[in-house]
């Protein structure tokens, strides 16, 4: 009988580790290098060349660019900051969210360090060094600052003929028992010199 235990519990445990990789998922960042049918390969800015699977899931939007005066109150936004020494959080970039993206305060890796908010406009103000954003989120509120020249991008649908090598994407890439990885969801891409949010 042990024997046969012991092959049921390394069969359960091989089919927790496979569940497990296949719930892993990567934010990649990237230049298309080509696409093929429904591999994509792109080059990440770290240097790695990734070959992912779109899906019939897989959608795509193009990046355009925007201004703060296009933005008020009640609109719903994201903005990866950096903290600066004297605590005030000032931002990467700003970009439309459509509502289904969880609201909150976390940790980003666009860089060491940085931050990402999602949360909704309660004000814009002219501020010292360029325009303060007021963002509410369910449990609080951050201030940010938007310097002059702080990319600011909303996304229109576009479908896969916009996936042109040298266009820059970024997405989130969802891992498979077999180990390849798959795009479930929506790839964000450069257009006309303007990148997606990140």
């Amino acid at each position: 009988m042990q024997p046969l235990r012991c092959a049921v519990l390394g069969s359960l445990l091989f089919l927790l580790a496979a569940g497990a990789a296949a719930q892993d998922s990567i934010r990649v960042r990237a230049t298309i290098v080509s696409l093929e049918g429904d591999a994509l390969v792109v080059k990440t800015r770290e240097g790695r060349e990734l070959r992912v699977a779109l899906t019939d899931k897989t959608t795509v939007a193009a990046a355009k660019a925007i201004t703060l005066a296009d933005l008020k109150p009640g609109d719903y936004v994201g903005s990866a900051t950096r903290r600066r020494a004297d605590g005030t959080l000032v931002a990467l970039e700003v970009h439309t969210l459509p509502r289904s993206v969880a609201e909150g305060h976390r940790p980003w890796d666009l860089e060491p360090g940085s931050m990402m908010t999602n949360a909704q406009i309660a004000a814009v103000a002219e501020s010292e060094g360029g325009h303060e954003l007021t963002l509410v989120y369910r449990g609080g509120t951050q201030k940010i600052l938007v310097p002059p020249g702080t990319p600011i991008v909303t996304t229109i649908p576009a479908d896969r003929s916009f996936l042109k090598p040298g266009e820059y994407v970024f997405f989130t890439a969802q891992g498979e028992p077999g180990g390849g990885l798959t795009v479930p969801g929506r790839i964000q891409v450069s257009r006309d010199g303007v990148r997606p949010p990140q």
